[in-house]
């Protein structure tokens, strides 16, 4: 008989932390989750000992580790302050980040990291050092090959089920269930592992494989004095490129299929399109002719997505449990419920089992292949759990146990099946699954929804690992039919004319971001026969010296490369590159490039002989201008329906901070083009009086009442950005 194991439960951090250094004798590799997991007590004391003793070999290995924004100027104080105090609120900051951002590490603590914040670490030398380009099916078994000791810690969500005390790895369910199958050859070579879990009650309690016992864990920090509110990610503004590409992805997404999506101002666009689809149908079929999308597109939306309403509903795979899925939840699109059970799965798909059992659908399921001739336990509780059987039918010595009758679970005799169905079928499908995800991070907002939700409502979104989510391997035939007419919908910053895309770095190797679960979805995406790869790529980057083409001849990095080429949208339109020779994947993808920059991509492209020379870019593409878009967009920005807006499902911000933001973003942009013409435009300003309008600005500010010439030349800033931005 095996001995169920105990964690040690702590309330004490640096009791624990005690423990752990001496059972990890001084060389700890610190594994922390992506993002939101983390535990800033344990981090913090690990790092604190670390730097107070040289002998401590310490190596944190995470990702996304989250910082409230900090200020470098006066102008940036008074505008980050007061959100600091509102939305991060009693959120500690991670020594460690503190230290790496003045570059005050010591010696023996190493910092490695899989992904960060796009561009946050470009100019820091030992982040670009030490970051570690990996899939994220694969960081789990790179955590167990550091040659160290692990210390695994996490936050988790805690409840108490049916009389047992029970714990949820709840924002992050992504690595766990991938570092446990790896402890046991760590072990073998005398590393030791640590599983940490430390109670935080402000996550909400998720369920699926997130939900585990307390032997799981080898040590439980659980005092209230240590909890923490939820990290908050503000919503990013949606801008007009961005809306753009999020109607052109809506149109290729499938009635009845599943959808990724991630974080993000394209994340939202996606969804508020799909939403105006779905509830403002005739609305979304007018802008997709008013656009062009129709004409352009026509032939391929009706074979690949639709403009119709999203009747049966899609069901959300994603590694990133994002607020713009209980957005689409909560629009009646997200709704298309899977099953984790092959022939359950199969005959939903065909039509022929549906959420109400019938005594026809549910004697088809048991004539299935998987659960025949003789029902055996573990697919008895599989149909079970998922409402086949009545809650009160239990299994027994291929019998089926109903009170004090017995029914033989041996379907090769029609009269056992006709009694099963007579006295021990369900009435319903039960335990339904509309979104599965790896871990989440988003607004407050977002998290009060999530508590917020019943338990049977919250259900509905489960979290599990990584390589459940990213990847068919090891139940390819469920989750095949679970993630129909998937589309996997991921951004990239550059293509290149002939299809590589780089999405992670930059061409000299500087890294941007990292290269996350990406690949996997494109790997997948080219595995499931019916699934599409959507790669968004903003056409245009606006920098210094004017507007740049992220649709390039060549590019000297690549994350995705072009034999791994299928759909590519940007604000201009579509491009269908699967099974296109090179000269129909160029032509196409300067069809959506910017027309600023088209006629250099057909020169370079005829010198290279992947163009004929005598191509010409047809008419209807050679109006790809942002004005144009914005001319497009605007009637319908002024319905007053909330279509194309800035932030299409609120904000943090007030509407005061969105105009001055915006107006400071565009003051910058233009003292880096135009420097002496901004100072003379300051100039003439600082001798006018303050308009009156600008006082609500002011005060936000706290320049309504200058106290000196310094606070009186900023609030003439502050004004003349306002005034030119066009908010007075």
């Amino acid at each position: 008989m095996t001995e169920t194991k105990k964690p040690v439960y702590y309330d004490d951090v640096a009791k624990m932390v005690d423990a752990i250094i001496k059972r990890c004798n001084k060389k700890i590799g610190f594994g922390m989750p992506i993002a939101l997991g983390k535990s800033y007590q344990v981090a913090n004391e690990v790092y604190r000992r670390a730097k107070e003793d040289p002998e401590i070999d310490l190596t944190i290995i995470t990702a996304l580790s989250l910082e409230k924004p900090t200020w470098s100027n006066d102008l940036e104080r008074r505008m980050l302050t007061p959100l600091r105090e509102r939305i991060w609120k009693g959120i500690p900051d991670f020594d460690y980040m503190l230290d790496l951002r003045k570059g005050a590490l010591p010696p023996n603590v190493t910092m490695k990291e899989f992904y960060y914040k796009a561009g946050s670490v470009k100019n820091d030398p030992m982040a670009q050092q030490n970051h570690y380009s990996s899939n994220y099916t694969h960081v789990g078994r790179d955590i167990m090959n550091e040659g160290k000791n692990i210390l695994y810690c996490h936050t988790v969500a805690k409840k108490e089920i049916d009389g047992k005390v029970v714990y949820s790895d709840s924002c992050n369910a992504d690595l766990s269930l991938d570092i446990k199958k790896f402890v046991p050859a760590a072990k073998s070579l005398g590393y030791d592992f640590i599983h940490v879990g430390h109670v935080n009650d402000a996550l909400p309690f998720m369920y699926g494989d997130a939900v585990v016992d307390e032997d799981d864990y080898d040590m439980i920090l659980d005092n209230p004095e240590y909890e923490t509110p939820l990290f908050s990610v503000p919503k990013a503004p949606v801008t007009t490129p961005d809306h753009m590409i999020g109607l052109h992805v809506s149109s290729l997404v499938k009635d009845g299929g599943s959808l990724q999506i991630g974080i993000g101002s394209l994340g939202d666009a996606i969804a508020s399109a799909l939403l105006m689809r779905n509830n403002a149908n005739a609305d979304y079929k007018k802008v997709l002719d008013d656009m062009g999308i129709t004409s352009k597109y026509g032939e391929m939306v009706e074979r690949v997505g639709g403009s119709d309403p999203l009747e049966e509903g899609l069901y959300g795979t994603t590694e990133m449990l994002v607020d713009a899925f209980i957005e689409l939840y909560k629009g009646g699109v997200i709704k298309r419920k899977v099953y984790g059970n092959l022939s359950i799965q199969r005959l939903v798909n065909e039509g022929v089992l549906s959420e109400t059992l019938t005594r026809e659908s549910v004697k088809t399921l048991l004539e299935q292949e998987e659960n025949g001739p003789l029902l055996k336990e573990v697919d008895f509780d599989a149909l079970k759990r998922h409402g086949i059987f009545k809650p009160e039918v239990s299994w027994e010595n291929y019998e089926l146990v109903l009170g004090d009758a017995r029914y033989p679970a041996d379907f090769r005799q029609g009269t056992n099946v006709e009694a099963i169905l007579d006295n021990c079928m369900g009435e319903r499908l039960e335990n339904g699954v509309i979104a599965h995800g790896g871990f989440f991070i988003g607004p407050n907002h977002f998290y009060d929804d999530l508590r917020n939700m019943s338990d049977e409502e919250r259900k509905q979104f489960e979290m599990t690992g990584v390589a459940v989510l990213n990847q068919l391997y090891g139940d390819e035939k469920l989750r095949t039919l679970q993630r129909k007419e998937a589309r996997f919908v991921n951004a990239g910053m550059i293509i290149s004319v002939v299809g590589n895309i780089a999405s992670d770095a930059l061409e000299n190797g500087t890294v941007i971001s990292g290269v996350g679960g990406q690949y996997n979805f494109v790997s997948m995406a080219h595995a499931i026969d019916d699934a599409r790869l959507i790669m968004m790529i903003r056409a245009v980057k606006e920098t210094d010296k004017g507007p740049k083409s992220n649709v390039v001849f060549n590019y000297g990095y690549t994350t995705v490369p072009r034999h791994l080429k299928d759909i590519v949208v940007t604000e201009y339109g579509i491009a269908d590159l699967r099974g296109k020779v090179d000269h129909e994947v160029v032509a196409a993808l300067i069809n959506i490039a910017d027309s600023r920059f088209q006629e250099e991509l057909v020169t370079k492209a005829k010198a290279a002989k992947k163009l004929p020379q005598d191509y010409q870019i047809p008419e209807q593409f050679r109006n790809n201008y942002p004005d144009q878009l914005i001319k497009k967009l605007e009637p319908y920005r002024k319905m007053g329906k909330g279509y194309f807006d800035v932030f299409p499902f609120g904000t943090e911000f007030t509407k005061e901070e969105i105009a001055l933001g915006r107006s400071l973003r565009e003051f910058k942009a233009k003292m880096d083009k135009e420097k002496i013409k901004t100072i003379l435009g300051l100039a003439r300003q600082a001798l006018q009086p303050v308009p009156e309008e600008a006082r609500p600005y002011l005060k936000r500010m706290a320049l309504d009442n200058p106290s000196d010439f310094k606070e009186k030349l900023t609030q003439k800033l502050v004004t003349f950005a306002l005034k030119e931005a066009g908010q007075i």
